[in-house]
Formats: structure tokens, C-alpha cells, sequence
């Protein structure tokens, strides 16, 4: 973070506000994962895979971050400690994947896409769990405990 002193490494997992029922026990596992290891995760505050990591790090007692694409803070999912009401809609992921010193996506669509876009074009490293695995840059993880390995590391990294 630019500015500021971080205790924790903000890793961001980004997916879709609607997942598959494995994408949602691989995002509660990462989630889990990241705060058992210290890290701070951030998402866009929402459903599916945004919540499941957040669920999944709550129950390791970790702090989870919440940009929220509209305009009050009662929109986040229930498991997001700090909201951050933006009222910009997608434009909000630029702020994600600014505020992340790694990215670990899971399933998602076009809005996952932007933020791996825009990661991959600054600098960010993303890490892919069943999450557009055909671009380039993209480090590729088969289980949630090696995207986590692998987005701290990278995220330490730099």
C-alpha cells in the first residue's frame, strides 16, 4: 500500500456475486486460508464468491474489506468487517485490485475479468482457481491451499 503502513498483506479474491457451490467452498477455504496466515482480505463486499471468502476468513477471525459498488454500506455481506461505499458500480474494481498486493480469482465473469485485466496491466499478481485460465501472466493454482501459497508469496515478493 502506497502511503500507508499495512501490518497485514491485502490480498484480494475476486469471483462473481452469484458461484457454483465448489467455487463458494473454494473461496470460504482461501478466505480461511489468507487470515490463518495474517493477511487481509478484500473483495467487493457482495455475494458469491466475495462472501464466501469472507465467511471463510471471519471463522479464522480475520479482517475482511468490502468495496462496495453502491451507495450505502448496508449492501455488503454480512462477513465484511470494513465497508468502503463507493457508488462507483464496476468502475469499483479498479479500487480492489488497487488496494491488493495480490489477487486470487475463482470463477467469475466479465467483472473478474476486469480486475484481471487491470491487475495483470499494473502489476498485480493474480493467481487463477477455476478462474479464466487462458491469459496470459496468470499463475495457475489446482487447490486452495496452493493459490494462497502462491498469491503470498507474490504478493511478498515485490
Amino acid at each position: 500500500m502506497e502511503g500507508a503502513k499495512c501490518r497485514s498483506v491485502c490480498i484480494g479474491v475476486i469471483g462473481g456475486g452469484q458461484c457454483s457451490i465448489e467455487g463458494a467452498r473454494l473461496a470460504e477455504e482461501v478466505g480461511r486460508l489468507l487470515a490463518q496466515r495474517g493477511a487481509v482480505v478484500v473483495t467487493g463486499g457482495l455475494g458469491g464468491v466475495m462472501e464466501a471468502a469472507c465467511r471463510g476468513a471471519k471463522s479464522a477471525n480475520g479482517l475482511t474489506v468490502g468495496i462496495l459498488p453502491g451507495q450505502s454500506a448496508r449492501d455488503a455481506n454480512p462477513y465484511v468487517d470494513v465497508p468502503i461505499v463507493t457508488a462507483m458500480s464496476v468502475a469499483r474494481n479498479a479500487i480492489v485490485v488497487r488496494s491488493s498486493r495480490a489477487l486470487i480469482g475463482i470463477e467469475g465473469s466479465y467483472g473478474t475479468l476486469s480486475e484481471i485485466a487491470l491487475a495483470l496491466n499494473i502489476g498485480v499478481p493474480v493467481v487463477s482457481l477455476n478462474a479464466w485460465p487462458s491469459i496470459p501472466g496468470i499463475v495457475h493454482a489446482s487447490s486452495a491451499p496452493e493459490a494462497v501459497d502462491r498469491a503470498l508469496q507474490l504478493a511478498r515478493s515485490d
